[in-house]
């Protein structure tokens, strides 16, 4: 019995004692409040945007909503009547995580914020900025969202068009071992797959997030519900004209990876002939939109390029559609410098161009599995793919072949030649 205690006796001594250390966080308050929120701030509104990568008006927006709805962000009294972490101090601290991609006691000196207590705020930051903002800045496009869309998709040349879709991976530092195998391909580093459809305005409609690296495009496609509401019948409809033909499916952009399907329209590879040089030339210049989507995302949130070093697969993925949800809300308030186009040129209600959307959900279709099988026949349909595909080249070259004849008929030559000298060899 003796000998039970002094070893419990030992074992205690050895157990270490948790330190607490006074950060005096209503010095942090402070600190905080003068360097960007008084009426005569340290750092202007640039470096504002800089370094919370939005401005001062929308950021404030998002703290009160989550000051007011959030318990986690209210500011509270301790039992000594000490003020606790202000709202400032909390999203401040999770928006540096996400936007530097940094450790989470890497803001403890300036914001006086622990570890534990910056990986809350980002989990409680996170969860409240998709519950509270993700149905209406992560939603399906409305039928004037998709008027619009068509609108400029028209106005670049490409009728039916409403954005390019794409994948991109996130490296996954530590995941589970167990599971690389399935997570790791090419470079032997496990990551997880977006599937993400853009628009000319960067504006992410669709995100797709969670299968495993090991997976390409198609196959992520395969289990992605980017065609859900057109199967289901609550999908707007579409009716548009190409080289005086009729269509009534709305299509994305894609690389040479996706199937040759209806909703899908492709470049091609080798081009021959002005024709094709010229719609190649184009459907690649328009494609890069999802591009340029993945690279500012990724560019304004370095958390989502940095390889994430969250063991939780869930919270990776909220993160990640935290992370999209900012960056459209981040896109509405700065929309002028994210596009070359007036979109009021393409109000509602005027008569500029041949797309037509009913701007009321077809919802009364059936949703049986007849219906269901019809749809998914139509949205795989090759023949129509190729159709949709021809009469658009001949579209693209009516548009835009006045202007890119001479450079089209040198790019031709230049392909020529260049299979010529191949075949040589």
């Amino acid at each position: 019995m003796t000998i039970a205690y002094g070893d419990a006796e030992e074992a205690r001594k050895k157990r270490k004692k948790r330190v607490y250390i006074e950060r005096n966080r209503e010095e942090g308050h402070v600190c905080l409040w003068n360097d960007y929120f008084s009426e005569t701030p340290t750092y202007p509104g640039n470096f504002f945007r800089r370094r919370l990568r939005m401005n001062k008006p929308l950021f404030m927006h998002i703290v009160d909503r989550l000051s007011n709805e959030v318990q986690f962000f209210r500011q509270k009294q301790d039992a000594l009547g000490r003020l606790g972490l202000s709202a400032l101090q909390k999203c401040t601290a999770a928006i540096r995580v996400l936007a530097y991609g940094i450790a989470a006691d890497t803001v403890d000196e300036y914001l006086r914020l622990g570890e534990s207590t910056t990986r809350k705020c980002l989990e409680h930051f996170v969860e409240g900025i998709i519950n509270l903002f993700g149905e209406e800045y992560l939603r399906r496009p409305t039928p004037a969202d998709l008027q619009r869309l068509l609108d400029i998709g028209e106005h670049r040349g490409f009728f039916g068009m409403i954005g390019s879709i794409d994948c991109m991976h996130w490296e996954w530092k530590n995941g589970p071992t167990s599971w690389k195998g399935q997570y790791s391909r090419g470079s032997g580093k496990p990551t997880i797959v977006l599937e993400a459809v853009a628009s000319y305005d960067l504006w992410i409609w669709h995100a797709f997030f969670g299968p495993p690296g090991t997976l390409n495009d198609i196959n992520v496609l395969d289990h992605s519900h980017v065609f859900d509401d057109i199967i289901k019948g609550h999908a707007s409809e579409v009716t548009y004209y190409v080289n005086g033909r009729e269509y009534h499916l709305a299509y994305y952009l894609t690389d040479g990876i996706y199937p040759k399907w209806a909703i899908f329209i492709q470049s091609i590879p080798i081009p021959q002939g002005p024709k094709v040089v010229l719609f190649a030339q184009r459907q690649e210049a328009v494609r890069k939109d999802v591009e340029r989507a993945f690279g500012v995302l990724q560019a304004r949130f370095v958390i989502v390029k940095n390889p994430t070093l969250f063991w939780d697969k869930v919270k990776i993925g909220k993160i990640m559609r935290a992370c999209i949800i900012l960056h459209n809300m981040i896109v509405e308030d700065e929309q002028d410098g994210y596009t070359q186009f007036d979109v009021s040129e393409f109000q509602q209600g005027e008569d500029n161009g041949s797309t037509q959307v009913d701007l009321t959900y077809c919802t009364d279709i059936p949703t049986n599995i007849a219906s269901m099988m019809g749809v998914r026949t139509r949205i795989r349909d090759r023949q129509m793919h190729q159709q949709l595909k021809d009469d658009l080249v001949e579209h693209v070259w009516l548009k835009f072949g006045r202007d890119e004849d001479n450079n089209c008929t040198l790019m031709f030559l230049s392909n020529y030649y260049r299979l010529f000298y191949l075949s040589m060899f």
